[in-house]
């Protein structure tokens, strides 16, 4: 009994909701059908349209008129519809042989604005996001551009932003799309660890990555706010320090960023599996090409049976194998290293394969992105040209030589199969930067008291690489005026050529009892002999006067008052293999100069300058530097004048004061300077146990040299070629607002009339 008396509710139950479903109005994005048979359409009306044209409407429809449809067609017709973006809602309603399509259109954008950004600009912003004005705005799209923007302020280090869009009616079915934004703070990194390092301290690998914990003196950066990417890359940074190290096992198990619970800073975690460390075993090749010995690539192998295992001496080998089968007419060489470990003996033996790799050649090369620079500028930094045989080791200093120019902030050069099998495109895709500086700067050193400049540049005048630089500098001692243009590829040549005009006013006065002033124009032109190897030469033109000369002055300063004019030629040999010109930890730097006056003007004289560096680590972040300088100046026929001579003191040689040491007239006191000068510097530079990204470094010195040779003669000329010699210790930190430099030196060889100094102090910043 009570079995069929749930039946007979569950029947009652069916009955209720087909009569509500039945007598139901007609809902938004459906189609009414009074019967499941198929229905002949002889018309389609279309309501509720504003813009679009009904015809329109209907062509979008896979029903037509004279069709005979069913129930599946009208649904295929109605998600078409909705498909085109241009309605907010459909409804189909079939009655007898007429179709009643009723749309309501979405509403067009009439302005699109942002409120409440300040660290990013609207013209930023409005790159990012895809509604426009004049677009058909659906909520769908809105969302996508919300989680853009967000995208922007994350990649900006900005988790706590929001985004909420607002909405405002306006007639005709318009509206204005207002994006209302709270940047919130920046999301700092507020530590960073690691798990499963036993090698390298938390410490050392910090210094690796390129994410660093929140610090004050990092306010003019971002690398401590949080970047997905950024922590990427910090993956194959650790990759690459481990593989360099021996640890050929290594991996990077995750990395892990946490937002704390006060959702304003991010906890990084790298949890890591070292492995042992290895050594290389046997080096041995596997040569496929005729006429090459495994002997002649030999030398090119910089690693030994025995030594730490590194992974960039192995591609440096394969770079340098490379290039120099190339230059025997090879060009579709193929070398890859193979390794095999041997886990038990710990060892990574290599064995170099050379052989012929496919013959491909150069289809064509396109430039994507750039908007200012010309094509021609990019063009000409590729290794390859359309024909060439294809290289990858040329791709990649392509792509090298492209970044280096400094005018993109992105370079990507691809390569993709051409129209034949044996043909590729080179793609080489450019996101430009700004290229135009102005820059001031200001500082206090205890050798010329505050120091000051400004200048405007351009490094790619008009798009074409050119460079252009207009800068004044000055302290109390010099004041400074510059003019210099360059063309980098001087008449399509790889020869970078440009002059330089400028206007020098020094005070000699403490020192030599005069004032100095000079103004000329100087032609110059460089060009690469081979890798790190540089030539120059120029041509001087330049009028000197020494004026101002005080009444006490020494009489050999009094006898060079008056004006010359200097005509000269010169040239400049450098070789430089630093790894970082401003702050080198290993490398060579060599360099020789000679200057011939007397083409000409007042002054004949032959003058040779050397200069020369090497840098080496002597253990983890010890390095030792071996600087020297000098030079020698004698005249054609006459006497060298007081502005050509040397003076040496306070900058580049410490613990003696500006112009401390050479030839100078006992009576008056003043500095005459000398033709001939060399300074030593032997130095170590290490850290003092601070966090490394800090930027401070310890340093002990000493310094060596001497200055002498003057052509005149006289009783209170003193002038001694004896060794100089001094003693030091300073501290550098290269903050974000410039260089702090501290030196303590003593001079522990002297003469009695050198001047002396003991404390040395420097700082500037430009900004």
């Amino acid at each position: 009994m009570s079995a069929r008396l749930a039946l007979a509710r569950s029947f009652v139950a069916i009955a209720v909701v087909a009569a509500c479903f039945l007598t139901a109005p007609l809902l938004p994005g459906t189609v009414a059908s009074a019967t499941a048979q198929t229905m002949q359409i002889d018309e389609i009306e279309v309501v509720g349209t504003q813009r679009v044209d009904p015809d329109t409407v209907r062509s979008y429809m896979s029903v037509k008129v004279g069709d005979t449809a069913d129930a599946v067609m009208l649904d295929r017709s109605l998600k078409a519809l909705f498909g085109t973006g241009l309605f907010a809602d459909v409804s189909i309603r079939p009655e007898g042989r007429r179709l009643t399509v009723t749309v309501v259109e979405n509403p067009v954008i009439n302005r699109i604005a942002f409120e409440g950004n300040k660290r990013i600009t609207d013209d930023e912003i409005e790159r990012e996001v895809e509604l426009r004005p004049r677009r058909v705005f659906t909520r769908t799209r809105v969302q996508q551009d919300v989680q853009r923007i967000l995208n922007v302020y994350r990649l900006s280090g900005r988790f706590a932003a929001t985004v909420e869009p607002k909405v405002i009616q306006l007639e005709q079915n318009r509206v204005d799309l207002v994006f209302e934004i709270d940047e919130g703070p920046l999301t700092r990194i507020r530590s960073i660890s690691f798990i499963g390092n036993k090698t390298f301290s938390d410490s050392d690998l910090r210094d690796v990555i390129q994410t660093k914990e929140y610090a004050f003196w990092r306010i003019l950066t971002t690398t401590d706010t949080y970047d997905p990417d950024r922590l990427s890359f910090d993956r194959e940074l650790l990759r690459r320090h481990y593989l360099s190290e021996g640890y050929a096992d290594f991996k990077v198990v995750n990395a892990v960023a946490e937002l704390t619970p006060d959702q304003r800073d991010f906890v990084v975690t790298f949890t890591v599996e070292e492995g042992e460390q290895y050594t290389f075993g046997d080096i041995d090749f596997d040569i496929r090409l005729k006429g090459i010995e495994a002997e002649a690539l030999r030398p090119m192998i910089e690693t030994i049976p025995g030594d730490t295992y590194d992974a960039d001496l192995v591609d440096d080998a394969v770079d340098q194998i490379t290039d120099y089968l190339g230059t025997l007419g090879f060009a579709f060489v193929d070398v890859r290293p193979q390794p095999t470990q041997d886990r038990e003996e710990r060892t990574v033996a290599i064995t170099f394969f050379v052989g012929e790799g496919p013959k491909v050649f150069v289809e064509r090369i396109n430039i994507e992105g750039n908007v200012r620079t010309l094509d021609r500028v990019i063009r000409r930094e590729f290794q390859l040209a359309e024909g060439d045989a294809f290289n990858t080791s040329k791709m990649r200093r392509s792509n090298r030589r492209i970044r280096n120019l400094g005018f993109f902030k992105k370079v990507d050069v691809t390569n993709q199969e051409g129209s034949q099998p044996d043909r590729t495109v080179i793609t080489a895709t450019v996101e430009e930067q700004s290229t135009g500086e102005i820059s001031f700067g200001v500082g206090y050193s205890t050798v010329d008291s505050i120091i000051g400049d400004i200048g405007i540049r351009e490094r790619n005048l008009l798009g074409r690489g050119q460079d252009l630089r207009v800068k004044f500098s000055g302290s109390v001692n010099r004041q400074q005026f510059d003019v210099g243009f360059t063309e980098p590829y001087f008449m399509d040549r790889d020869v970078a050529g440009g002059f330089d005009l400028f206007r020098i006013l020094r005070d000699e006065t403490d020192d030599s009892s005069f004032k100095e002033e000079s103004s000329g124009v100087r032609l110059r032109a460089g060009y690469e002999l081979a890798d790190d190897l540089r030539h120059s030469v120029n041509y001087l033109l330049k009028t000197t006067e020494i004026r101002d000369v005080e009444d006490d002055a020494s009489r050999f300063v009094r006898d060079q008052e008056g004006s010359e004019t200097v005509s000269q030629v010169g040239h400049v040999l450098s070789y430089d293999t630093r790894d970082n010109r401003s702050d080198p930890t290993e490398g060579l730097f060599a360099s020789i100069a000679n200057d011939l006056a007397g083409l000409g003007g007042t002054v004949a004289h032959l003058r040779t300058n050397l200069r020369g560096a090497y840098y080496v680590p002597i253990y983890e972040d010890y390095v030792l530097g071996l600087i020297g300088e000098g030079g020698y100046i004698f005249g054609l026929g006459e006497d060298v004048g007081i502005a050509e001579r040397y003076f040496v003191g306070g900058n580049n040689f410490r613990g003696f004061a500006r112009n401390g040491i050479g030839p100078r007239d006992s009576t008056s006191g003043d500095a005459l300077g000398g033709n001939t000068y060399y300074v030593g510097t032997a130095e170590v530079g290490f850290p003092l146990g601070l966090p490394g990204d800090l930027g401070i470094k310890g340093f002990v010195f000493t310094d060596v040299g001497s200055l002498y040779g003057i052509d005149e003669s006289g009783a209170e000329i003193v002038d001694s070629s004896k060794l100089r010699a001094s003693v030091g210790t300073g501290i550098a930190w290269a903050t974000a607002f410039g260089l702090i430099r501290i030196d303590v030196a003593q001079a522990v060889l002297k003469e009695d009339v050198d001047d002396t100094e003991i404390f040395r102090f420097s700082f500037g910043t430009r900004f």
